[in-house]
């Protein structure tokens, strides 16, 4: 059995680490709370903007919606992977980075694939076996449209020059503190949705619809973008905020049970002292 002070400092480290993790709880709780008010307030215009612009381009013409709308074959794909910058978060990273190699392995197999990462941990894994053409660590110290906009146009003008044929990204779609669900979603080109012909939507466009397409298409491509990075941001606090918590709980568990080991040894030791004590006595006496 371990001596009582190798017991004390492991008892004394294990209170360190369990309020170095509590306090790592509690704040990316707090953050998870701004973070999942912005992405709820955000998603019904998102979804709203990308089924107008949806309806719209199945009404129209194929090559209504200009370039981002262009079909081409498929030869060079670019795979946006937006992971975390910091790690202690459970399986969020690890979830992205599977899901990135899976789909190059699976869905692209043959095809020129590169990557734009954005988050330094998955950068640094993917880079290891992939070609990352950029990274974009820096979006999540100012995570404002603008910044995200700036992004977002990037991508856009690499499909529009025909540096690559189709985008996609991947990133974890937040649902709660505990569950994160990875998503993969096209970027580009634009894939209008079949529409029912039995629903008649009662709007009056103005200016035309071919205007109309033309302005909101950059303008969703950047929503969806910022959507992407809002949903991966929020899910990142609650992936931490339930690794801190189990941890928390764990070092506890863990602390309880060295308790229990520390005070069995010492009474041990007690009983030994007073056994050796009784039987000093005993030889004297005799």
């Amino acid at each position: 059995m371990a001596n009582l002070k190798e017991i004390r400092n492991r008892i004394t480290s294990i209170k360190s680490t369990m309020q170095i993790t509590s306090a790592m709880k509690m704040v990316s709780a707090a953050k998870l709370k701004k973070a999942q008010d912005a992405i709820t307030a955000m998603r019904p215009y998102s979804s709203k903007l990308t089924e107008l612009l949806q309806s719209l381009s199945a009404t129209l013409d194929s090559d209504a919606g200009g370039s981002y709308s262009t079909h081409r074959e498929v030869n060079k794909v670019l795979l946006v992977s937006i992971t975390s910058n910091r790690g202690l978060c459970g399986g969020f990273n690890s979830s992205i980075i599977k899901k990135t190699i899976n789909t190059i392995n699976e869905k692209y197999q043959g095809t020129q694939v590169d990557l734009f990462t954005i988050g330094k941990k998955g950068n640094d894994i993917l880079s290891k076996e992939y070609s990352i053409i950029e990274n974009r660590n820096d979006v999540f110290d100012n995570l404002t449209y603008d910044t995200v906009a700036e992004v977002a146009e990037k991508l856009m003008s690499l499909y529009v020059d025909g540096s690559y044929d189709k985008i996609e990204i991947i990133y974890n779609q937040f649902k709660n503190a505990a569950t994160q669900i990875p998503q993969v979603e096209q970027f580009l080109p634009i894939q209008p949705v079949e529409t029912d012909k039995t629903v008649v939507l009662d709007y009056i466009f103005e200016p035309s619809k071919e205007e109309i397409v033309l302005e909101l298409i950059p303008k969703s491509l950047k929503t969806q973008l910022y959507k992407s990075i809002r949903d991966s941001f929020a899910s990142e606090h609650g992936a931490r905020m339930t690794a801190m918590h189990k941890a928390t709980d764990n070092a506890t568990e863990l602390r309880d049970e060295l308790l229990l080991t520390y005070n069995k040894a010492r009474q041990a030791a007690i009983t030994n002292e007073i056994l050796e004590i009784v039987g000093g006595a005993e030889a004297l006496n005799n």
